[in-house]
């Protein structure tokens, strides 16, 4: 467990913290107008590898060479010129700073951390931080890496759960969500829609199939597995029978076969580690999964009624309409997707990068 003090007088700016990985979802920008919820679980942070916010620098100011060191193989708007390394926390976390008024950004609903830190050390006045909440935004604190350090509360080193633990658990994220909306005429509302995390999720392991494709089609499981993939393989990768299979495979799976060339993996949640297999599957390409999105997708709940007489037990779903699904196809994250994809060796192809370019250009209509 760890605290975070402030680099100039050393004041602790958090509560003590454990270390956990990014979330897929932690750059994710969603819809128009809706409240998305805290990004990290409290008592928990993260370190963002790459770097977030301003300076930023325009795609024709960065030499190919410095692009691919930072690992960028492909052309992106505009690269972030800060510190990398940032520590990500849930707001509530935060203690000992206040606001900076006139680094509130150009956001409308909140803070979207464009002005650079926006929260100071209330002991000395150091910027500290960044707090983003805005509309479209996942809610979180960033604190800045150059501005204060850790302090070790606890020396006792926790060992990761094992996968057995983690899938016993069963900690599972469902793909249906309600979303909430700012208030509008009629007030705060809120729509049924697939969940935004799982959006995410599948925009970055799209990036991850396409790679492995090798410029072949892809055949996915049946069922939720290919509601959220098949589609846009299809549509992506060239027509015809499918030349390569992606299964989905993990802790307490059977192993895969020796033919299989793609596995749909879990990412542990503390580590970050993708789940490797042992045996002739060690070859195959990991595709990584969100280990809540990868145990609903192997043990999807069915949300069936338990029949029961006399008063009904918490425990049991009532005899009320079940909720809706989304009135539309699935789609990925074209955000995620993007930052992905440019950030993997293959991307150099030339039919991938047709792709990125037709994304790019708006091509690939209803698929993001």
């Amino acid at each position: 467990m760890f605290v975070f003090a402030c680099a100039r007088c050393g004041a602790e700016l958090t509560v003590p913290l454990s270390q956990v990985s990014l979330p897929a979802h932690a750059r994710q920008i969603y819809g128009n107008g809706v409240r998305l919820p805290v990004l990290m679980e409290a008592g928990t942070f993260a370190v963002d590898p790459e770097p977030w916010g301003r300076p930023w620098r325009m795609w024709d100011e960065i030499d190919p060479g410095e692009a691919e060191a930072r690992g960028i193989y492909a052309p992106v708007h505009a690269l972030s010129d800060s510190a990398p390394g940032a520590m990500v926390i849930a707001p509530g976390d935060i203690r000992g700073t206040r606001l900076i008024p006139e680094k509130r950004g150009g956001a409308c609903c909140g803070l979207d951390g464009a002005d650079g830190p926006n929260m100071a050390c209330e002991a000395c006045d150091l910027p500290v931080a960044t707090r983003v909440d805005d509309c479209s935004l996942w809610q979180a604190v960033r604190l800045s890496p150059d501005a204060v350090h850790r302090v070790l509360v606890d020396a006792v080193h926790a060992m990761p759960l094992s996968w057995a633990e983690l899938t016993e658990k069963r900690e599972s994220t469902p793909p249906f969500e309600p979303i909430a909306t700012w208030g509008g005429r009629f007030g705060p509302s809120h729509y049924w829609s697939w969940s935004p995390q799982w959006e995410a999720a599948a925009g970055r392991a799209l990036a991850h199939l396409l790679a492995a494709s090798e410029g072949q089609p892809v055949k996915v499981p049946d069922g939720l597995t290919a509601d959220v993939f098949q589609r846009a393989l299809d549509a992506l990768l060239p027509a015809g029978p499918p030349k390569r299979r992606a299964v989905l495979a993990g802790p307490a799976r059977p192993a895969p076969d020796a033919g299989v060339g793609i596995l749909l993996v879990p990412v542990h949640p503390q580590t970050g580690q993708t789940w490797t297999p042992v045996g002739p599957a060690a070859s195959a390409y990991p595709v990584p999964l969100p280990l809540g999105v990868w145990l609903w997708l192997v043990s999807p709940q069915s949300y069936v009624p338990v029949p029961a007489s006399g008063g009904i037990p918490q425990d049991v779903l009532r005899d009320d309409p079940l909720p809706p699904r989304p009135n539309y196809l699935f789609r990925a994250d074209r955000g995620t997707f993007q930052h992905t994809l440019v950030r993997l060796p293959a991307v150099r192809s030339p039919w991938l990068r047709t792709i990125l370019e037709n994304l790019t250009q708006d091509r690939p209509a209803g698929l993001f």
